[in-house]
C-alpha cells in the first residue's frame, strides 16, 4: 500500500465528545471514524486490523470443528417471545422496529433463539450431535452509555459460537476446550498477559459462567485476581465466592478490567422453550445441551489499543497489525526514491505486509505519523543510510533502532526482522 493513494489522513485531534483512548487513538490514525455515539465505521486500516482479529478467531473455531455460518440481524419476534425474551425489562437493549406491512421486528443483540430454532431442521437423531455453528455477526444493542469508543458500542462485531450436545458431560468436555482455546486467543492476539480467565455470575442460564478479563484503567468491571494460579473472580459475585475458585487463596488483588469474552453453559434453557429435542440410541426424546461463547472483535480491537499503547501513540502486535513494515523515504534525490521503491517492491516480492511512506512531506511529519499508526517496524531510507548501503531499522514496540546492509533485506526481510 503506497500512504499517498491511503484516502485516511492522520489527524492531531479526536471529536471533542470522544473520551476514550482507544477512540481517540484509532480515530487520529485513521483506523475508525465515529457516525455517531457508539456508531463507528471501520476504514482501510481498522479493516485490516479487525481481519487479522476474526482470522486468528476462525482458525481456533475451525480447530474445534466448528463450522462458520451467518444469521441474520433482523429477528422474528414470534421465536423471542417464546423465550420471554421480546420483553424490555429482560432484554433493556432492544432496536425495535415496526415494518410497513404490518408486524414488529427486531435487531439481534444475540443469537440463542434463532440459532436453536434453526436448529430443529437439522437435529433429529443422537448421530446429529454434537454440533458447533458459529458466525461473526454485526449485534445491536440500545446502550444508555455509549462512551467508551469501540469498547461498548451500540453497532458491534462479535464472533458466538453455540454448541449443541447430547448431554451435560459432552458439553463439559466442549466447555473445558473453550477455555483453554480463548486463553490461546487472547495470547496470540497480544493480551495474554494481561487477561484472566475469571469467575462470574452466570445470569438467568445457570449459577456461575466464565469472562475472560483484561486489565486496564479504561475497564467498566472490577475483578479481584489471584496472583499464584492466574484466575480471577468478578466482584459480582465476590460475597459468594471469597477465595479462588482454582486453588483457594483468600488472598486476591483487586483490579479493574475490561470483558473480552465469555463461555455461557445454557443447559436445556433454550432447547426446552424451542423444543429442540433429539431421539437418543434407545429412540426416546431428550433435550439438547447447550452452550454460548462470545468474543467482541470490535471490542479486542479497542482493548488492544488500550493496554498497549503509549505516549506517541497504538503499539500493534504483529499478529494483529494492519502490516508488518512501514517503509519510510527521507530525502528529495532520485536515488533515495529509487532505492526505497526498490526496497518497497522487494518486500511484496517477499510477500510482506508494507505500508510505504512515499509522500512529500516533512521526515519529523511521517515519524510522528509512523508512531501513532503503531505498524509493528519502521524501516528508513535516506542518504545516511544507502551512504552505508543500509536501512535504519526500528521496532515500534521496543524503540530499539539499528542499521541493517540493504542486501540482508533483499535476501530475507522477515529473518531481519524476526532477529529483533
Amino acid at each position: 500500500m503506497l500512504q499517498s493513494l491511503l484516502f485516511t489522513k492522520t489527524r492531531k485531534e479526536a471529536p471533542k465528545d470522544e473520551v476514550s483512548k482507544n477512540a481517540d487513538l484509532l480515530i487520529r490514525a485513521g483506523f475508525i471514524h465515529k457516525e455517531m455515539a457508539g456508531v463507528y465505521s471501520f476504514l482501510p486500516l481498522g479493516l485490516r486490523v479487525i481481519e487479522k482479529i476474526k482470522n486468528i478467531v476462525r482458525e481456533e473455531m475451525n480447530a474445534t470443528y466448528g463450522q462458520e455460518m451467518q444469521l441474520t440481524a433482523l429477528q422474528d419476534k414470534d421465536v423471542w417471545e417464546k423465550s420471554g425474551r421480546w420483553n424490555d425489562e429482560v432484554i433493556d437493549v432492544w432496536f425495535k422496529t415496526d415494518l410497513k406491512a404490518g408486524g414488529e421486528l427486531g435487531l439481534a443483540p444475540t443469537h440463542e433463539e434463532p440459532l436453536t430454532s434453526l436448529m430443529k431442521n437439522f437435529i433429529r437423531s443422537y448421530r446429529d450431535l454434537p454440533l458447533y455453528p458459529y458466525q461473526f455477526q454485526t449485534k445491536f444493542r440500545n446502550e444508555t452509555r455509549a462512551k467508551s469508543g469501540i469498547l461498548r458500542g451500540r453497532e458491534f462485531l462479535m464472533k458466538d459460537l453455540y454448541s449443541f450436545s447430547k448431554d451435560e458431560n459432552e458439553h463439559t468436555v466442549f466447555y473445558d476446550k473453550m477455555s483453554k482455546i480463548y486463553r490461546d486467543i487472547f495470547e496470540k492476539v497480544g493480551l495474554g498477559e494481561h487477561t484472566y480467565f475469571t469467575l462470574a455470575s452466570g445470569g438467568s442460564f445457570s449459577k456461575f459462567s466464565h469472562e475472560f478479563q483484561t486489565v486496564t484503567s479504561a475497564g467498566e468491571d472490577t475483578i479481584f485476581v489471584c496472583e499464584k494460579c492466574k484466575m480471577a473472580v468478578n466482584k459480582e459475585i465476590i460475597e459468594d465466592q471469597k477465595m479462588c475458585p482454582q486453588c483457594k487463596n483468600e488472598d486476591l488483588v483487586e483490579k479493574t478490567s475490561i470483558e473480552v469474552g465469555n463461555i455461557f453453559n445454557l443447559g436445556t434453557r433454550f432447547s426446552d422453550t424451542l423444543n429442540l429435542t433429539y431421539l437418543d440410541d434407545k429412540g426416546k426424546p431428550q433435550a439438547v445441551f447447550m452452550g454460548s461463547y462470545g468474543i467482541g472483535i470490535g471490542r479486542l480491537m479497542g482493548t488492544i489499543v488500550e493496554v498497549l499503547a503509549d505516549e506517541k501513540g497504538i503499539v500493534w502486535p504483529k499478529s494483529v497489525a494492519p502490516f508488518l513494515v512501514h517503509l519510510i523515504v527521507v530525502g528529495e534525490s532520485d536515488e533515495v526514491k529509487n532505492s526505497a521503491q526498490k526496497i518497497y517492491d522487494e518486500l511484496n516480492t517477499q510477500k510482506v505486509e508494507v505500508l510505504f511512506d512515499d509522500r512529500d512531506v516533512r521526515a519529523g511529519e511521517k515519524f510522528a505519523d509512523s508512531d501513532l499508526i503503531g505498524i509493528p517496524y519502521r524501516i528508513v531510507i535516506s542518504e545516511k543510510t544507502l551512504a552505508e548501503k543500509s536501512a535504519e531499522i526500528k521496532v515500534r514496540a521496543t524503540g530499539n533502532t539499528e542499521m541493517r546492509p540493504l542486501a540482508d533485506l533483499k535476501v530475507d526481510a522477515i529473518a531481519v526482522l524476526d532477529a529483533f
